[in-house]
């Protein structure tokens, strides 16, 4: 199962994005605190919609703690001052995704110590970032890609409607 890592994220539509993302992946959240919003909020239902409850969802006190509860976890953190592109990374099945708050990112401070494991999606120049929940998708469903949609349904079907002119 992949593992979604929010640092302090700040916007709750963004959070119920991803967290109806990650239902829809059976992938795990992480929130880790402060974040700039209650988990009761309405706009934080509204865009995780009726998902929500079937969310598996963690929050932690702050960085410090997440690693604490996490040891030893594979952890890969999204950043426009990475090196390697999101698709140089080979993605275990049970590994965690990190992304830093919309107005900041993550801490240069943290990304020094993780250098190898940091990845970013290239965009032209001049542009600061992507959305965190489009951010978050795209990383996501790379993992999910190298890991062959492991449970996921991965064919749909059309049904033909007969009618008469």
């Amino acid at each position: 199962m992949l593992n979604i890592v929010l640092l302090e994220p700040e916007i709750p539509a963004n959070t119920g994005n991803i967290g109806r993302t990650c239902v829809a992946t059976g992938s795990r959240l992480h929130l880790i605190e402060p974040l700039g919003f209650r988990l009761d909020e309405k706009s934080l239902r509204r865009a995780g919609m009726d998902y929500w409850k079937d969310l598996d969802v963690t929050t932690y006190i702050n960085y410090e703690d997440f690693l604490e509860k996490n040891p030893g976890a594979k952890l890969y953190m999204a950043t426009t001052k990475a090196e390697k592109m999101y698709t140089q990374i080979r993605y275990e099945p049970d590994c965690y995704i990190m992304f830093g708050k919309e107005s900041a990112g993550i801490p240069e401070e943290i990304l020094v110590r993780h250098r190898e494991d940091c990845v970013r999606i290239p965009m032209i120049g001049g542009i600061r970032s992507l959305n965190l929940g489009n951010s978050a998708a795209v990383i996501l469903y790379e993992a999910l890609r190298q890991n062959r949609f492991s449970g996921m349904e991965t064919a749909g079907s059309l049904h033909r409607l007969e009618w008469e002119p």
